[in-house]
């Protein structure tokens, strides 16, 4: 899979906790806006959250380093591989520059029909967009 997005992030006082650093449940939701983020750069109007969207089955989130409020952050945003009903996605958050991440993120998503409440196949024009 070839897109790749970057989306800064911006720490703000309430994503600290006690210890002076990101609390773990925060990396979630800058992984979230990266990923709504990546699908309307990568398929615009053809995602529609009331028809056939994608819903998260999986996520595994592995911290390698802390972030602290003055840190900059950006996620950078990717699909690893498209199956049948499924895509994996990978993320990984990048700090002040460096060229390791200090957190990844892996999340398998699952198209599915908002209306009928079940999974259907990956649209073929979703998949080429995400390989473009």
């Amino acid at each position: 899979m070839k897109q790749k997005h970057r989306t800064p992030v911006q720490i703000r006082f309430n994503d600290i906790d006690l210890m002076g650093h990101v609390y773990n449940a925060k990396y979630q939701e800058f992984f979230d806006l990266a990923r709504l983020e990546y699908f309307e750069e990568v398929l615009g109007s053809l995602i529609s959250w009331d028809d056939q969207g994608l819903v998260i089955a999986s996520v595994k989130v592995d911290f390698i380093e802390p972030t602290f409020l003055n840190d900059l952050i950006e996620v950078e945003t990717h699909i690893a591989s498209v199956g049948e009903k499924s895509l994996q996605m990978f993320q990984q958050l990048y700090k002040n520059g460096k060229a390791e991440p200090a957190c990844v993120c892996t999340t398998i998503m699952v198209s599915y029909n908002m209306k009928e409440k079940v999974s259907k196949p990956i649209p073929m024009e979703w998949k080429e967009r995400i390989k473009t």
